[in-house]
């Protein structure tokens, strides 16, 4: 289980550095949302993902972070090996 702390993305540069290290992802991650979806459906380890205080990451990135939730949603929903739970 990976926890995401969502009150911990205070902006778009925080949020790709709590994701590359909580996911353990290369350097060479391309720190984007179309990356990370490369990244969670092909290049990591089966894992369940448990995002905590999504309403303040929502808060705190607006737009980007609705879009960084919908790039996760669909992770979860093409990659058999990937779960993820919301919790706000």
């Amino acid at each position: 289980m990976i926890f995401l702390d969502g009150s911990l993305m205070t902006d778009i540069a925080a949020a790709h550095d709590r994701l590359a290290c909580q996911l353990g992802l290369p350097a060479w991650y391309g720190r984007n949302l179309d990356a990370l979806y490369d990244m969670l459906t092909g290049h990591i380890a089966p894992c369940h993902l448990v995002l905590i205080h999504e309403d303040r990451m929502l808060e705190q990135l607006g737009d980007y972070g609705q879009r960084l939730m919908d790039t996760l949603r669909d992770a979860a929903e093409e990659s058999p090996g990937i779960t993820l739970t919301e919790m706000a």
